[in-house]
């Protein structure tokens, strides 16, 4: 018996030495992904229940996107945006982007929030255009050209998930300069590179490549997914833009989406231009016709360029035939707010929220939803610093965001129109 016990006793120690080996063999962020960690992401109120903390992370996250709203509205007046912007996002799938620091890899993780932007990219920037290269075996391949459609450049990054090789930087940008230096005056040339590598194999001198984007007003960003890199951020100093480096995946996520606002126009080039665009008009559902932007027949859909009468699949776009800019009304709408921006909402304090003499209403003007008292915590609510009516979180990031408009600003104004019309 004393040996059938030591035998299952040594066994028993084996495989646990065996599972000390298995998590010795993990570093410490792969053991962090491995457990999940799921009790961080609870917290005790006071009732002692637990809750999920996404109240917190909301207000920290509203929080800070007020503070960046505040500073760039204090500077509004002297800031002129880009509203029509040539884009393209440098991809870097070399071998360093299977690196598994993020879950599943960097690459994985990388298109799946480059999917994300490119549709805020359209939302916010109907009048656009955006392109898609990719940076392999020290080689640039150009995905999609400059297009307005999101699924099609979508589809060429989903088809093209392949890493190896080196990174070479001067080759990609050379090749993105051959296309952005053909842009008129006045487009906004940008590059977005997504950097996962820690070296660049270039075939020659880089810093020339730098300055000669630079000559050609090239405003060129960058994010790592690695570590700071001297190149990269000599890049965005000389052309004007911004560096960063992702610290985990929701970090990786909050820079790339600062990126689909237009940023400010640099002083000496922000040139004012007349630009002739056409709206072209929805051709019959029955219509048969060659497309000018597949060269081949479609029945149904698409638009009539007004000067030329080519065939276009969808707007925004650029008349292949004449080279006539198409865009739609409500594009032309909706590019506006970003010159015109919503005034951000200020924090009701809890001392006015405590005070009973204030009567503050019990909802939100917005979802209608019941704002509750938070006593000493910070305030679940914010106000319109115009209209005086009050919103929750989820409002003032919605209104802020994607609405650009105060429903109670809106609402008092044409409350306000027709008592004016009968005087």
């Amino acid at each position: 018996m004393n040996n059938g016990n030591g035998r299952r006793l040594n066994g028993e120690t084996e495989e646990d030495d065996d599972d000390e080996g298995s998590e010795g063999d993990l570093d410490a962020w792969e053991r962090t992904y491995a457990d999940e960690r799921s009790w961080e992401s609870l917290q005790e109120d006071e009732s002692g229940l637990l809750r999920p903390v996404d109240n917190k992370t909301l207000y920290h996250a509203q929080y800070r996107r007020r503070i960046r709203s505040l500073s760039s509205q204090a500077t509004t007046s002297r800031i002129q945006k880009g509203l029509i912007r040539y884009l393209y996002i440098v991809v870097d799938l070399s071998r360093a982007a299977a690196e598994m620091d993020y879950r599943p890899s960097r690459m994985a993780v990388v298109a799946k929030h480059v999917e994300a932007f490119i549709r805020e990219f359209f939302d916010q920037n109907p009048l656009s255009q955006l392109g898609l290269v990719t940076i392999k075996d020290g080689i640039a391949h150009c995905l999609t050209d400059l297009g307005g459609s999101p699924e099609s450049h979508v589809k060429a990054l989903m088809g093209k998930l392949e890493c190896s090789g080196e990174s070479s930087l001067q080759n990609a940008l050379d090749l993105v300069h051959g296309y952005l230096n053909q842009i008129p005056s006045y487009g906004h040339r940008e590059v977005l590179i997504l950097y996962s590598a820690l070296s660049t194999c270039d075939p020659g001198d880089i810093l020339e490549t730098i300055q000669k984007c630079k000559k050609s007003k090239m405003r060129c960003s960058v994010i790592g997914l690695s570590a700071e890199i001297f190149i990269c951020k000599h890049l965005c100093q000389e052309t004007g833009g911004s560096y960063s480096v992702a610290m985990d995946e929701s970090h990786f996520k909050e820079l790339i989406l600062e990126h689909a606002p237009p940023p400010p126009a640099i002083a000496e080039f922000a040139i004012a231009n007349l630009i002739k665009m056409g709206f072209p008009q929805r051709a019959a559902e029955s219509s048969i016709a060659i497309c000018s932007c597949h060269k081949e027949a479609k029945v149904g859909g698409g638009y009539t360029c007004p000067r030329c009468k080519a065939r276009v699949c969808e707007l925004p776009t650029e008349c292949r035939i004449c080279g006539l800019t198409l865009i739609s009304s409500p594009h032309l709408a909706r590019s506006y707010h970003h010159l015109f921006p919503i005034v951000p909402f200020d924090e009701v304090s809890s001392s006015v929220l405590n005070d009973p003499r204030n009567r503050l209403p019990r909802s939100c003007f917005g979802c209608q939803q019941s704002l509750p008292n938070p006593g000493n915590k910070p305030s679940l609510r914010v106000a319109c610093p115009k209209c005086k009516q009050h919103f929750c979180l989820d409002c003032d990031i919605y209104i802020h965001e994607s609405l650009h408009n105060c429903p109670g600003c809106e609402s008092f104004r044409h409350s306000k129109s027709p008592i004016a019309t009968e005087e």
